[in-house]
């Protein structure tokens, strides 16, 4: 299995879970067509993209562990106070995993309920 199947895999789990194409786009800073070309595995990400998406497929699992599936790209896209009114997919995109993650591990230890 080479380098490209496996973030093809990947790319392709995220948007099982409701994650769009557009969506990848906004947190790693790639075009759509570059994501779309990660998915059919033409092409792996470069070094910056793959990072970014890494990230994004670490909160994507921590979210999917947390919240029903459905609810994690709602929640990937909704506005959030803590970030400054910021979409999380925003955010990551703009190298604010850190923030990110720690909204995430609010969640994960039920500060919330």
């Amino acid at each position: 299995m080479g380098a490209a199947t496996v973030y093809a895999d990947e790319v392709k789990r995220v948007r099982s879970l409701g994650v769009e194409t557009g969506d990848i786009a906004t947190a790693t800073g790639a075009g759509v067509g570059t994501v779309t070309s990660w998915a059919r595995a033409t092409r792996r990400p470069s070094a910056e993209f793959r990072n970014r998406l890494l990230e994004l497929i670490a909160i994507v699992d921590r979210l999917s562990r947390t919240m029903a599936a459905d609810y994690v790209p709602l929640w990937l896209n909704k506005p959030l106070p803590a970030l400054g009114d910021e979409r999380p997919l925003t955010a990551l995109g703009n190298g604010r995993y850190k923030d990110v993650s720690r909204l995430v591990a609010e969640l994960e230890n039920d500060s919330f309920s």
